[in-house]
């Protein structure tokens, strides 16, 4: 004959297997939330956080004014490290002292780093200095920190004289006036005469 435990404790049992089937859901419930919190802010930090149109923005060091930047659209992502695009193309002209033009660059986009002190150009990126060099490449890094313009993509400069430089890649100062090629190739024009060199 098999004893059964007392009404009391059978009730007392039940309570408390049903109280750890609660706790249970209630922490596999928490943790599910837990979960979609994580996913919903994961998915916030890829929304652009402002967005403008019709950009137009002068950018000046020591009350001098350097540079003017127009795009028709600008997008901000506030991430743990932010940045700004510029989908729809973009043009930066440069200024002189005189606030007369200096050179110039335009490209299909743009993205913009460390507080808009390293900008990355891309396609069909086209680049002239005050000498009136024109540089054309699907990439140029500007880096204001460093001083100096970078791509690891194919260049062609171009100057007045029609004298041709291509390279593989190349780096200069932040005029754009002493490039460095790599692997290059140039047309250079004598008595106008060309020669492949």
């Amino acid at each position: 004959m098999i004893n059964k435990p007392p009404m009391f404790t059978r009730l007392l049992l039940g309570k408390v297997w049903l109280t750890a089937i609660c706790v249970v859901m209630l922490f596999s419930a928490c943790e599910n939330d837990i979960n979609k919190i994580k996913a919903i802010a994961a998915a916030d930090a890829t929304k652009p956080i402002q967005r403008t149109t019709d950009l137009d923005v002068i950018f000046s060091d020591s009350a001098q004014v350097k540079f003017r930047l127009t795009s028709p659209l600008y997008i901000e992502y506030k991430v743990e490290k932010p940045y700004g695009i510029l989908p729809n193309g973009v043009k930066i002209v440069f200024l002189d002292k005189d606030a007369k033009e200096a050179g110039n660059i335009v490209a299909d986009s743009a993205s913009m780093h460390d507080d808009n002190k390293f900008i990355e150009f891309h396609k069909n990126v086209v680049a002239t200095n005050s000498e009136g060099t024109i540089y054309k490449s699907d990439e140029l890094i500007w880096d204001q920190k460093k001083k100096t313009y970078s791509s690891n993509k194919p260049v062609e400069m171009t100057k007045i004289g029609g004298d041709v430089m291509r390279g593989t890649s190349f780096s200069s100062d932040d005029k754009l006036q002493h490039p460095i090629f790599q692997n290059s190739t140039a047309i250079i024009h004598v008595n106008g005469d060309g020669f492949s060199q």
